[in-house]
């Protein structure tokens, strides 16, 4: 059920980035079931996915639509969520971390690598469903710690945008382009056990400046990836 809920997921976020769903199109789940093959089961918890990527919203009353989305809306609340993540990472820093949450933090790292070497003897596909609930409780576990629940709940609110969320590394390329989303990873990854270095040292400005940075590559890189994307969907097939 699992591989099949990520299949469904990743075709439906293939359409919605492809524009083959206008922003605000109801989506239907026996339509959906129908074209896919599948039950209703698998998309109705694809769907719950999505809504926690940004890219789909829970009508008023009943079912899902396409979630408006913006480029500049996502680097603008990128940019927050760099700041307010940065802000986290150095009260993390300055106050001290408790055992259990760098035990947490080293233990997301491990896995980060695990699945990284895994991925260089697989063609250079990651697999992404893994790497996005590690990288989800990664930041959750800063967020957490840092104890400042109107930081908690001012991420929250940007993280409704699309796409901007830390359980969304990449975009839904569905191992189209496997490399380049490789790349991204690996520099995701890297930037992680920086963080935690400088939170275990102590350094509060660094470990503030490394997750702002990160965040920032984590801007570029949506955009970047996003046209590589829309420049192989207008390519005409062979």
């Amino acid at each position: 059920m699992a591989t099949q809920i990520h299949t469904v997921a990743g075709e439906l976020r293939r359409r919605i980035m492809s524009g083959a769903y206008s922003q605000g199109e109801r989506l239907v789940e026996l339509q959906l079931a129908a074209e896919l093959g599948v039950s209703r089961t698998p998309i109705r918890l694809a769907f719950e996915e999505l809504v926690k990527e940004g890219l789909l919203e829970r009508l008023p009353t009943r079912g899902f639509r396409v979630k408006a989305f913006d480029l500049d809306d996502l680097a603008h609340a990128l940019d927050v969520r760099g700041t307010l993540e940065g802000m986290a990472a150095r009260l993390v820093a300055e106050r001290g971390l408790a055992p259990e949450a760098m035990e947490a933090l080293r233990g997301c790292v491990e896995e980060g690598w695990s699945l990284l070497e895994d991925a260089a003897e697989n063609g250079y596909r990651v697999e992404t469903p893994r790497w996005s609930a590690m990288n989800e409780q990664f930041h959750a576990t800063l967020i957490q710690a840092a104890g400042n629940p109107l930081l908690a709940s001012a991420l929250e609110h940007v993280s409704q945008i699309p796409l901007v969320g830390a359980a969304v590394l990449g975009l839904g390329l569905d191992q189209t382009m496997p490399r380049p989303e490789y790349a991204f990873i690996h520099r995701a990854q890297q930037d992680h056990e920086d963080i935690v270095s400088a939170i275990a040292q102590g350094e509060g400005a660094r470990a503030e400046n490394l997750m702002r940075e990160h965040v920032r590559r984590s801007r570029d890189n949506k955009r970047r990836i996003y046209e590589l994307r829309m420049d192989a969907l207008r390519r005409p097939a062979k």
